[in-house]
Formats: C-alpha cells, structure tokens, sequence
C-alpha cells in the first residue's frame, strides 16, 4: 500500500504563549485587587479606576493576539506597550504619594506581560528595548532612583531577555530537530526505493549481461551494456541524493514537526492492512525442491506489512543463496514462533562468506545484505544477524518481537 508522509506541526512555544495569556489575565485581576483594597489612599481614585478599567477591556479583547507568534503582531506589542508605559506615568497622578512611598504602579506587575510578550515574539533584543522603556518610565514615574525600583527593574530586565535567550536558542534547536527529521525521512525513502531497485531491475539486468556473455556475439553486447547500466543503477541507489522536503519549510518558520506515515487510501484499506496475518502462506510459495520450510502447525500472526517485509526478506537470503551458493545450493527456512517474537531462520549449503565481503559488496553498491535484509527488517523494528563460515554455509536469522509494527507502520 502507497503511503506518503503527513507533517504534524508542533512548536515549544506553544505552551508560552499560552502561559502568557494566563499571566495578563491574572496580573490584570491582581490590579484592581490592589485598586480594591488600597483604593483610600488614592487623591484622584477615578483616574485609577479609568485606568484599570481600560487596562482589563484590553487583556480580555488582546486574548487572541496572544495565542501565537503569527498573531502577536508588531503593532500589538507597541499598542500592548503604550498601555503599560501609561499605566505607569499615570500613577503620580492618581497618588501623589507615590513617589515617597514607593507603592506599586497602576498596572503593577502587569507591565511584565507586555515585556515578556516581546522576549517571546522577538528573543531577547526584543526584550532589552522592552524592559528599556519600562525602566525610564519607572524612574520618571519614581522622579528619581531609589533601590527598590532599581530592585524591579533589574529583576524585569533579566528576566525578560533570559526568556527571550531561551526562546531563540529553543527556535534553533526546532530547526536542528526538523532537518534531522528531513534527513531521517529522505533516507529512509532511499532505502525503500533501493530495496525494489535491488529486488528487480538490478537482479534483471544481472541475469542478462550473464546471460547475453554465455550466448555471444550479439547477446553479448547486448550483456555488456546491460551490465554497465547495472553499475551505473548500483552507483545512484548507493549514494544518490534525494530532494529535500516540505519539512525545511516548517522549519524556517520556526515549528518542531514529527514525521508520521499516513496510508494514501481509505482509512478501511489502511486499518485491513494492519489487521494480523498468518506469515506462512507468504512463505509457502518459496519452498521448493532445494529449499525446505520447517513451520509450526498453528497460524504465525504478525501485522500486515510486518509479516510482508519479513516475507520479502527471506526472498531476499534466498535470492543471495541461488546468486552466490549455485543453482544446486540446498536452503532451509525454519519458522518459530515465540510468546515474544518470531524467528525465521535461512541456512544455505554453499561455500559461505569470505570475511570482508559484505563490506565490500556495500562498498561496490550490491546492497542486497544491507538493504534487501536488515534495511527490511529495521524498519518493522527486528533484526537480521548473518553467520557465515567459510566452507560451512551461511546462516541468516530474522527476528521480529511480538506487538511490533515498526517505524512506517505506527
């Protein structure tokens, strides 16, 4: 079954953006608490009152600007900021005590809201210029220095850039994160298409440059081409690049996104293939008079596409068993199903590996072992060991755990 990648867009800055919504609102409610219980020592109350009486209009109207960084725009921030600049210069003139006493500021730590929201659309350049203003506005509401506004301006000003640092630091590793995940998609779509290269159109050109070399004459150019098309095919599928994504787009944007394989037909035909099937109808067709198959009485039942690859795996060995052993090779394919995972076992007759030639073989581009095998076999999350004594045969042993459907099946 067809099956293409859906991107899920996710993003760290989710939760800040949420956190800060929640902060206005509480800070805003935190205010006129203030305003409630202190309200007496206040010369010109209305002031005070018009003041937070705008200032919760406008953190319950601004909610959605601060939902995400696309809609906390520019003009909002310098709107957002107005607000809590004035707030603060209009404390003198709500309580001309204020500055002796050094008393919280009509907005009071609501004005971080609006800092903080800077540091979260900017980083931390955003937040200095931010916290800038509210400390020249601090100190002419205070009309001079003192300790404690120094206190708080200190605290606002590397708070907020330590935010803003965070936040761009968290944006790179997003983008590090989406280009690993790129990498990690267009390899393994390389490997899938070097998987079906290697099981058809390699094979066939190997069987005709063979074949056309043993006819002669004009088979034999016609081998000889088959065979130079073949290395040219191993050398692309080797180290052959694959265009990059739609996921270097998100990632310029700023979004963690997770790579989830999504079957291209109906949800049906996707939930059918992931019913459980019996493994060994898939392999009966390989049996033959060279190659027995030993397997249990009752059903081997794996999802669909696991017991596939596992199927096309043991087509593999035993293609590399005919290819490298001899058409007079004897195979055995032995079946066992455990509680915990399934084993399927390939022994060959044949002369077995020289040490160094399956790195060698990768090296050239045959990649039958390495893509056809264990390729196969990773990507339903088993395993594929291969012994082989020279002299003594080869032995390949596949393992699929129990319950495991594999990376390109969850």
């Amino acid at each position: 079954m067809a099956r293409r990648e859906r991107v899920v867009r996710m993003s760290v800055e989710l939760p800040l953006w949420r956190a800060l919504a929640a902060y206005r609102v509480l800070t805003a409610g935190y205010a006129i608490l203030l305003l409630v219980f202190t309200g007496d020592r206040y010369e010109r109350p209305w002031v005070a009152v018009g003041f937070l009486a705008v200032m919760a209009v406008w953190t319950l109207v601004t909610l959605p600007r601060v939902a995400n960084a696309a809609a906390c725009t520019k003009r909002f921030l310098g709107a957002d900021l107005a607000v809590a600049l004035t707030g603060i210069l209009l404390t003198p003139l709500a309580d001309a005590h204020a500055q002796q006493i050094d008393s919280p500021t009509l907005p009071s730590i609501w004005t971080a809201g609006s800092v903080l929201a800077y540091a979260i659309k900017g980083g931390w350049r955003w937040a200095g210029f931010a916290s800038s203003l509210v400390a020249v506005a601090n100190i002419i509401e205070r009309g001079e220095p003192s300790r404690d506004t120094i206190h708080n301006v200190l605290l606002v000003w590397v708070a907020s850039i330590a935010i803003g640092y965070v936040v761009e630091v968290a944006r790179a590793s997003e983008r590090t994160l989406a280009r690993a995940l790129e990498i990690e998609a267009a390899t393994r779509e390389r490997e899938r298409l070097a998987r079906d290269i290697h099981d058809g159109v390699l094979q066939v050109l190997a069987m005709v440059q063979r074949r056309g070399t043993a006819i002669g004459g004009e088979a034999a150019e016609l081998g000889r081409m088959a065979g130079e098309q073949e290395v040219a095919l191993r050398t692309l599928v080797a180290g052959g690049l694959v265009p990059a994504s739609r996921v270097s787009e998100d990632a310029a944007r700023g979004a963690v996104v997770r790579l989830a394989d999504e079957p291209d037909g109906q949800d049906g035909a996707h939930a059918a293939a992931q019913l459980p099937v019996d493994l060994r109808p898939l392999l009966a067709p390989r049996a033959g008079s060279r190659v027995t198959l030993s397997e249990p009485g009752a059903p081997v039942l794996l999802p669909a596409r696991t017991a596939r690859e596992l199927a096309a795996a043991v087509g593999a060995a035993l293609d590399n068993v005919r290819r490298h052993a001899g058409e007079g090779a004897r195979a055995w394919i032995l079946v066992e199903d455990g509680p915990d995972e399934v084993v399927v076992t390939v022994r060959d007759d044949g002369p077995g590996i020289p040490e160094g030639r399956l790195a060698q073989a990768e090296g050239e581009g045959r990649l039958g072992v390495a893509l056809s095998i264990r390729g196969r076999l990773r990507d339903i999350g088993g395993t594929a060991e291969l012994v082989s004594v020279p002299g003594q045969g080869t032995e390949v042993e596949l393992t699929v755990p129990r319950g495991t459907r594999g990376r390109q099946e969850r």
